[in-house]
């Protein structure tokens, strides 16, 4: 069956136990293996209420631990600024785009950030796995408590995305709560299901409307995002099958709205000649960075009680204040790159992270300058803007 954490949890908090087949057992065990049952069958159940055979309370069933192959950043060649990118972006839990050519490692960037992430909270992970529930996933005492990272592919419906059906069930940014949504080849998606992301991102929850009612569906996560910078896949064609027009136009699939959720886009380069045969710089291992972005958050939750990215406007005025040379300096480069208000805020709070990532009380001229270097889409919309002109 369907639902069993949901239903297993409104059975514990009116202080009733809970009966479900053998199959859905090792969920409900979650909740509460001292009160909740499982039964292989009816007959089963009704000796239990005649009181001719107790059932026994479930126990969960897996023995063995499942060994799950290791992935750290240090399996990535090169791509430095790529991977400050994510450390940033796992301690403020922001939005991050990543830009580049085919095969330059914007997938392999992308899935390591769950890495980076602190554990989930018990609480958490029970608001995760019981969204997952109700889509009969394998959930268990193992996998409970791993970040969810979802990438829909790009030919995906809108109610695949953010959910629907005559009897309302989670999309897949349901299904990413507390964790990863991955889109890649993001100008591939209808625009108008790119568009269905802006609410959820900013509310954390999505609201699908049916004539019997409303269902409310938690969908706070963290949107990563891949594109190329040309319908071609490259910067420069040689055969002048994208001009800056064509580029703008494939690149306008994505509005100007939705690129404003995201809080950072990084240019993920092709690896310089000679990289791969001779080695290249693997950096640090994701153990070492994951350390960092945990202390980061710490600053955090002690100053504010939540991450920078959910910061509101008067907090940001008091958590985040600038000295009046850097305020000046970052609107200077506001006006330059033509960005909104939205932007503005977006950057502080970025340059809000790397303050803390430093272990700095302030936010610095050096960090609001980090931080407008993670905005190549703005530079690369305004550079083909001119040259189109």
């Amino acid at each position: 069956m369907k639902g069993v954490l949901p239903a297993a949890l409104a059975a514990q908090k009116v202080k009733r136990r809970l009966v479900v087949p053998h199959f859905n057992g090792d969920q409900a065990a979650l909740v509460g293996h001292d009160i909740h049952q499982s039964a292989a069958s009816l007959l089963e159940v009704c000796a239990d209420i005649c009181g001719q055979k107790a059932l026994d309370l479930h126990q969960n069933m897996i023995q063995c631990q499942v060994v799950e192959q290791k992935r750290d950043l240090q399996d990535i060649i090169g791509q430095q600024q790529g991977k400050r990118a994510l450390e940033i972006a796992a301690a403020g839990n922001h939005n991050v785009l990543f830009l580049g050519p085919p095969g330059t490692g914007k997938t392999m960037l992308a899935s390591r950030l769950c890495d980076l992430l602190p554990d989930m909270t018990e609480e958490e992970a029970m608001e995760t796995a019981s969204v997952a529930s109700l889509t009969q996933q394998d959930i268990n005492a193992l996998n409970w408590k791993k970040r969810p990272f979802r990438a829909p592919h790009h030919s995906s419906s809108m109610a695949a995305l953010v959910g629907g059906g005559t009897i309302p069930r989670p999309g897949e940014i349901s299904l990413a709560h507390n964790g990863l949504l991955f889109l890649d080849e993001m100008p591939e998606f209808e625009r108008k299901v790119l568009d269905s992301l802006r609410e959820p991102l900013e509310s954390g929850e999505i609201i699908i409307s049916r004539a019997q009612g409303k269902t409310r569906f938690p969908a706070r996560f963290q949107l990563v995002g891949a594109l190329n910078p040309s319908p071609t896949g490259y910067y420069d064609d040689h055969h002048s099958r994208a001009n800056p027009q064509i580029v703008l136009r494939y690149l306008s699939r994505l509005s100007g709205p939705l690129l404003d959720r995201f809080d950072m886009s990084i240019e993920i380069p092709a690896l310089p000649k000679g990289t791969l045969s001779e080695g290249g710089e693997r950096g640090e291992p994701t153990e070492i960075v994951k350390a960092r972005v945990e202390q980061a958050r710490y600053y955090m939750l002690e100053r504010a009680g939540k991450v920078n990215a959910l910061l509101g406007s008067r907090e940001m005025e008091q958590y985040c204040p600038l000295a009046k040379s850097d305020a000046q300096f970052l609107e200077a480069a506001l006006h330059q790159l033509g960005l909104s208000i939205r932007a503005y805020h977006r950057i502080i709070k970025v340059a809000r992270t790397i303050a803390d990532l430093d272990g700095k009380e302030r936010i610095a001229r050096h960090h609001i300058a980090e931080a407008l270097g993670y905005r190549a889409m703005d530079r690369l919309l305004k550079q083909l803007t001119n040259q189109a002109v």
